[in-house]
């Protein structure tokens, strides 16, 4: 049986010592749905939404929780982030987060890339919440990730994670 990498000789969890592993440039995107009522989005896109701007609140949370990702998952690095960026997309049923993360460490930014789409996440829905409490937060998964050991990976169908210039109003009808 393979020797699991998060415990020790007595079985105890323990954080992976990455102090001979060089410094390479990692990065990894992630996306999530979060799943609403058409109305909801109207809502978010007609600016009426009674706690104000949920994409940009998500924005700014999922920045802000992609720094503190070693204190959400207990056997994380905390990591020197060198970019976060954040997109969320209004769509017709609902918002599309996509999060991209990159560093120059020694250990991957994965999780930072998941809890940062998480954390956007949930973020709407505290946000719209007051409008309809039935939104679900759907498919949470890494789209990519480069550098590091085990390689580059891409989750098959899924399209580049867009950078640069994106709008987050921008609807898809």
């Amino acid at each position: 049986m393979r020797k699991l990498s998060h415990y020790d000789a007595r079985g105890r969890a323990r954080m992976v010592d990455v102090g001979s592993k060089s410094a390479t440039r990692r990065t990894a995107s992630a996306r999530v749905f979060v799943r609403m009522k058409p109305k909801v989005a109207a809502a978010i896109r007609n600016l009426k939404n009674p706690k104000g701007d949920p994409l940009e609140t998500a924005r700014i949370a999922g920045i802000t929780a992609a720094k503190r990702t070693s204190e959400w998952i207990p056997l994380c690095h905390p990591l020197p982030l060198t970019h976060i960026d954040v997109l969320p997309t209004l769509c017709k049923n609902g918002v599309e987060i996509r999060t991209h993360v990159s560093a120059s460490a020694q250990t991957g930014v994965e999780m930072e890339a998941l809890v940062a789409a998480a954390a956007a996440a949930l973020t709407v829905y505290d946000m719209c919440k007051a409008l309809d409490k039935g939104i679900e937060i759907c498919e949470l998964f890494l789209v990519e990730k480069t550098g590091g050991k085990s390689g580059d990976y891409r989750r098959p169908g899924t399209a580049a994670q867009p950078r640069g210039k994106e709008s987050a109003r921008k609807a898809r009808f």
